[in-house]
């Protein structure tokens, strides 16, 4: 084959081949490179991830001052405050010395900061009230008016003046029913009853004459008022003009002993919870060990605790120069293990100032008691001039409202 004759053949060879595109040949190679550079470098990634793991891993269980211990506690919520140690077995707290209530942090309710006698109330009988969160009574020209505080912070008065009872003041710390609405006061031979909510009232003798305390039932229909030796049982129906029926129920000698849905009563070594159960009177549940010298107040049910205030006798965890403690005793209806008691001691510590016999701020018997539950597990009690909150889980104190007035009695509006 002659040189010249090789071009001709090459031409005719080619001919039969198609043309390749110069851009689809570039953008396949572009896009496998990119493949390429992103497979690596998510294998990097993974490979330092890998990396990482074992590291923590090898820090968290290899030992040594960089190791990991897992908590042998459960971590302690924010505001918890740790018991002081065991009374009985049960855990307790010591409460803020006394004087130092107005630097509590406060609880905020319809009650306000101070609690006092209002100047301009309404009428209940023009403007009534559909939920109540505290009454109070003021005097009147030997005898006392009845002062209603709603939800919403609004007052308004009863009409009717009331008569003091032996005590003083006719007011019982269980007067609101848990509707309300419905208000029973103590009176001389008679209980007076009146529905904020329409201002029907009623008022309804009684066998006995000395008339304390009063306890509504949960249903907000049935009473249980009490004096010294003498307990009843009655209906209440203000739509109606029949008279209530009268029952007995089992006394006790404490007229504010006799309380429903529970009462804790008794000294230490015979300290009793029972339950209400109708005409079969309060039933023993449960006999927590309490160092009890005697109680003070009425008990109050919130949620599956009970709450009551008792004068101690000695005790060793809370000494004590000129007075006894006094200790809000929070007793579960299920477990003893939920018990949990509030200690109110003296302040200052005890040791007598040098020429005087007793300590200053000394919480005489009487001046704190329960007056109710916020919640389940925040119970309202009054010390003194004060009304309190005390968190049972956490242990915190709260002040609620300072108390310019001689009683009080809560509802649920003040939630």
């Amino acid at each position: 084959m002659r040189r010249e004759e090789v071009p001709l053949l090459l031409s005719r060879a080619s001919e039969g081949i198609p043309e390749p595109d110069l851009a689809d040949a570039a953008w396949a190679a572009a896009v496998a490179h990119r493949r390429r550079q992103r497979r690596n470098t998510v294998s990097g990634l993974v490979l330092l991830l890998v990396l990482a793991i074992v590291v923590a891993l090898v820090l968290t269980l290899g030992g040594g001052k960089n190791a990991f211990t897992p908590p042998d506690t459960t971590p302690t919520p924010p505001g918890t405050v740790p018991p002081a140690g065991q009374i009985s077995g049960i855990d307790y707290w010591n409460a803020p010395p006394a004087g130092s209530e107005r630097f509590l942090d406060r609880l905020a309710t319809p009650l306000g900061d101070a609690l006092r006698v209002p100047d301009n109330p309404d009428d209940l009988r023009t403007k009534p009230i559909e939920q109540l969160a505290a009454v109070i009574v003021a005097s009147q020209e030997g005898g006392y008016v009845p002062l209603f505080l709603s939800a919403d912070s609004r007052w308004a008065y009863g009409y009717r003046q009331l008569q003091p009872i032996a005590t003083g003041h006719p007011l019982s710390s269980g007067a609101i029913a848990s509707n309300g609405t419905l208000v029973a006061f103590p009176q001389p031979g008679a209980v007076y009853v009146i529905d904020a909510s329409t201002a029907n009232s009623r008022l309804i003798p009684l066998p006995s004459r000395d008339i304390r305390s009063v306890s509504w039932l949960a249903n907000s229909t049935r009473l249980i008022v009490s004096g010294p030796g003498t307990a009843y049982r009655l209906d209440v129906d203000l739509e109606t003009s029949t008279d209530p029926v009268i029952g007995g129920a089992p006394p006790s000698n404490d007229a504010e002993d006799a309380t429903t849905p529970y009462r804790l009563e008794g000294v230490a070594g015979g300290v009793t919870l029972r339950q209400y159960a109708g005409a079969n009177g309060w039933v023993e549940i449960s006999n927590p060990r309490l160092p009890v010298a005697s109680w003070v107040g009425q008990t109050f049910a919130g949620g599956n605790l009970v709450g009551r205030v008792f004068v101690a006798g000695r005790l060793p965890q809370v000494p004590t120069v000129a007075s006894a403690a006094q200790v809000v005793a929070a007793i579960s209806t299920l477990q003893p293990l939920e018990d949990r008691l509030l200690v109110l001691g003296e302040t200052p510590a005890a040791t007598p100032t040098p020429g005087r016999t007793t300590p200053d701020r000394i919480r005489e018997p009487g001046c704190c008691f329960v007056l109710g539950w916020y919640n389940s597990q925040i119970a309202l009690f009054q010390v003194t001039d004060w009304l309190l909150a005390w968190n049972v889980q956490t242990g915190q104190v709260r002040r609620v409202a300072e108390l310019e007035v001689d009683g009080v009695a809560l509802g649920p509006g003040i939630r």
